[in-house]
């Protein structure tokens, strides 16, 4: 095929000729393959230059089918100036076609560009990719198993792994964009100056003095996707510098604000561009060349996920289905909204990179894949340049201005060891991970840094043999899931909290580097996935929480007496999920599988019981498309998914044989095979549409949300509770906490529990200077308690405490308020906070 450059955008050979030249001096330079691949891979993608661009591409595929370098274009497609990337509706645009000449060094393939359009925030940037023709492949393989996808015209494609933006989803060519120009004007650089210029954190830091971002005090998780109407982080951004508005005004918050108020940390789940459903038309299609022109049918993706289901290529680059106007800038906007707010908010990013789907495997090059796993593909971390692109993806999307980062699922990053025939933990790569480092508007720093790792699982023991400290105990400065914030807990089950009072006790003795909290994106999904028997007679659900599943789940997953808990009495740093504050819906969401759809839908046919009461589905604007389909009333749909959930397992996921058992049935519906994948995308659109939170915003009551406001408020004021508990027996896993202290401090549970589960502590600050006294009712029947007579030996003072949070209805019920030397009669979910000065 002619390699020689068309149109705008052409070759520029000598400065070609320099990158292949330094590609050669780092091999030379560097002492193993790992460190030789860290160099080049920092180099690689795209890059905005002086007066050109640079790319360079990871292509090993084409090495091993022996495709002439001098058969590789690079393609340069760059769109009319007023194309709008930020546009969901199809339609066909018109590109200016270049093809460039490339070199190949090694196995990357370099090009430098003169005349390609960089994007910035008010314009798409040139998109661009590899093209060659299979039959200049050396090798005998057929033409679907060379590296790329073929398109009709028989040219085959190969995309950037580390693109910085993809405005048409990860499946088309990415977009050369001008990072540099957004990091020197976003604007939040006096925050990074701020870090960097921190004379005490520079000269205290144990990292080369770097500085490094302190622990949040407390930490709230955000889906974008659902958290506004807009689905998008402009529409977030813009919901965030409402309220610093309002608060640099003094005007008060309404309650549905309040339930983002009071924390200095925000936890986004994955904003990673997603796997795309193969048998759909996706974002990018049809694109036709004619010379020097091309068209394309684009789009801006508008999948529907929870953010989990990632395909690595592009993960740097800001998922573009929460990009209203398409453009990276809005999720730089975000972070600076919540930088500027009258007391800045860190950003963590939630970094799933443990694993990829299997679209991965469409985009990347083969050497990147172990093999097939619980979650898609296992990615192959042994590889030196696999691994070194794995760490630069994390460096890249850290790089758009996060202050900390949760890496998911440390426990699924596993290589095979032959030698034992078992996958083993690599934990020398999450090492890696650890050692990273960002630099964000000039200023260098070590980010927060946060573990999912619940190993052994999925063992059968997990729950017993996890101790959720491995990572800890490797890196003290990095934090854990603490094991009440684990995916499988359920506290809308009866016996919850009294069962796990063993893990809520290691929680107060050893808990200050676990991030705890009982409502996260998996918790409230596992808890929807509990059946509920028609009967209450005997089951294990907590009916005290309420007269009705979705009232129980509500509380279960936010109540006074679990907020002031985890914010007034326990160690580490409390995590809320937004959805769990606003007791709005959630629930698994995901569009993007064709195969699994089906299936998916099937394993969440509680969700119904649990978030969808008959008259919110009777309303107009919820379940439209379900209802389309057939579906008249909630009735209608809980028959039909608890029927289809009941032929999964008999027919081994066939989906024939489940529709042809449905049709048996006596359901609203009389559904085919392609009907029920038809019913399975619009449960997942129309329960993202339930779950969004702006038609939940004026169902907020403001006594709850202001307790719950006031208990953040609580821990802010004193971080020094992030600290363990000084507790008398008190393990030697955190024995230097008391080192230095005495055991001050006292947690227990009232004993009998005599029908109720009552929570009680008692904390000393390390000058000795106050006291905070708890005592809540976990769950069970409404009891009462005298506060004071809880602590055998010690002795609260009765004039020294005052009462400083009172649970809303046991403030309503009292015409004083409570003091720890008089009953106080607490209801399952109420709890008082009690406050004393130490002279």
């Amino acid at each position: 095929m002619t390699t020689g450059a068309t149109g705008r955008a052409r070759s520029l050979p000598e400065e070609t000729a320099a990158l292949v030249d330094r590609h050669e001096r780092i091999r030379a330079a560097r002492d193993g393959e790992f460190a030789a691949a860290k160099a080049l891979v920092s180099e690689l993608g795209a890059h905005v230059r002086d007066d050109h661009a640079t790319v360079g591409i990871w292509t090993p595929g084409l090495v091993e089918h022996d495709v002439p370098a001098g058969a590789v274009a690079l393609e340069v497609l760059t769109p009319p100036a007023d194309a709008d990337p930020g546009e969901t509706a199809p339609r066909e645009v018109s590109f200016e076609r270049s093809l460039v000449e490339t070199r190949r060094a090694g196995e990357v393939t370099y090009a430098a560009v003169e005349g390609m359009a960089a994007g910035t925030r008010d314009r798409l940037g040139s998109l661009y990719q590899l093209v060659y023709d299979p039959a200049d492949a050396g090798s005998d393989a057929a033409p679907a198993d060379l590296p790329g996808e073929v398109g009709e015209d028989g040219l085959a494609t190969v995309q950037d792994p580390l693109a910085d933006s993809v405005p048409f989803g990860a499946f088309a060519p990415a977009e050369l964009y001008d990072r540099g120009r957004l990091d020197r004007e976003r604007e939040d650089r006096e925050y990074f100056d701020a870090l960097g210029t921190d004379a005490e954190r520079v000269a205290t830091s144990a990292d080369d003095g770097l500085p490094r971002v302190d622990p949040a005090t407390s930490m709230v998780e955000i889906h974008p996707g659902t958290a506004t109407a807009a689905g998008s982080l402009a529409g977030l951004a813009e919901f965030v510098a409402g309220i610093g508005d309002k608060r640099r005004a003094g005007e008060p918050l309404t309650p549905f604000e309040e339930t983002v108020a009071g924390y200095d940390a925000v936890q986004l789940m994955p904003v990673e561009p997603l796997t795309e459903r193969s048998d759909a038309a996706g974002s990018w299609r049809g694109l036709s060349r004619d010379g020097d022109a091309a068209t394309a049918t684009v789009a801006r993706p508008d999948k529907v996920n929870w953010g989990y289901d990632v395909v690595v290529r592009g993960f740097g680059a800001p998922c573009p289905s929460v990009l209203e106007s398409g453009r990276p800038d809005e999720l730089v906007d975000f972070i600076a909204a919540c930088h500027g707010l009258p007391e800045p908010v860190k950003v963590v990013f939630d970094v799933a990179l443990g694993h990829a789907d299997d679209g991965g495997l469409r985009l990347l090059p083969d050497r990147f894949f172990h093999g097939p796993g619980m979650y898609g593909q296992h990615l192959n971390y042994l590889d030196p340049m696999v691994r070194a692109h794995v760490l630069d993806l994390q460096r890249r999307k850290m790089d758009w201005g996060a202050d900390g980062i949760r890496v998911d699922g440390a426990q699924d990053f596993r290589n095979y060891n032959p030698e034992t025939d078992e996958m083993e933990h690599d934990d020398a790569f999450l090492a890696e991970m650890d050692a990273v480092t960002q630099e964000v508007a000039g200023t260098e720093y070590r980010p927060w840094l946060i573990y999912e790792d619940g190993r052994p699982w999925p063992r059968h023991d997990w729950e017993l043999a996890s101790t959720y400290r491995t990572l800890i105990e490797r890196h003290p400065h990095s934090f854990q899931w603490s094991p009440i914030t684990f995916a499988h807990n359920k506290p809308a089950m009866l016996t919850f909290w009294a069962s796990k009072w063993w893990r809520v006790r290691e929680v107060a003795a050893m808990g200050r580097n676990w991030v705890t909290g009982v409502a996260n994106h998996d918790t409230v999904r596992r808890g929807t996935q509990v059946d509920v028997p028609e009967s209450w007679e005997g089951d294990p659900i907590n009916r005290y929480l309420g007269d009705s599943p979705p009232e129980i789940i509500d509380r279960a997953y936010d109540n006074p007496a679990t907020n002031a808990l985890l914010h007034c009495l326990l160690p580490g740093v409390p995590m809320d999920f937004l959805n769990a504050n606003a007791r709005g819906p959630w629930g698994f969401v995901r569009d993007t599988d064709a195969e699994w759809n089906v299936k998916v839908v099937a394993d969440e046919h509680n969700l119904l019981d649990w978030q969808v009461r008959p008259e919110h589905y009777a309303a107009d604007e919820h379940f439209r498309r379900l209802k389309a389909l057939g579906f008249e009333t909630r009735g209608d749909l809980d028959a039909f998914v608890k029927a289809l959930a009941a032929t999964v397992d008999p027919t081994d996921y066939d989906r024939e044989t489940m529709a042809a058992m449905l049709s048996q049935l006596d359901l609203a519906v009389d559904p085919d095979p392609e009907f029920l994948d038809a019913f399975a995308d619009a449960w997942m659109r129309d329960v993202a549409d339930f779950a969004t939170l702006s038609h939940w915003r004026d169902a907020q009551a403001g006594e709850r949300t202001g307790f719950a406001r006031r208990v953040r408020e609580f821990r802010q004021a004193r971080p020094w509770l992030r600290e363990s508990m000084a507790l008398p027996d008190a393990p030697e896993v955190d024995a230097d906490v008391t080192a230095d202290r005495a055991a001050t401090d006292r947690f227990g549970y009232r004993e009998p529990t005599d029908g109720s589960v009552l929570y009680y502590g008692l904390r000393e600050s390390p000058d000795g200077g106050e006291r905070v006294l708890f005592v809540g009712n976990m769950e069970g029947a409404a009891a009462s308690v005298t506060p004071g007579e809880l602590f055998d030996d010690v002795d609260p003072d009765p004039a020294a405490f005052d009462a400083a949070l009172v649970a809303p209805d046991v403030e309503a019920r009292r015409d004083s308020a409570p003091a720890v030397d008089r009953p106080v009669r607490l209801a399952t979910g109420e709890a008082v906070v009690f406050v004393a000065d130490v002279e």
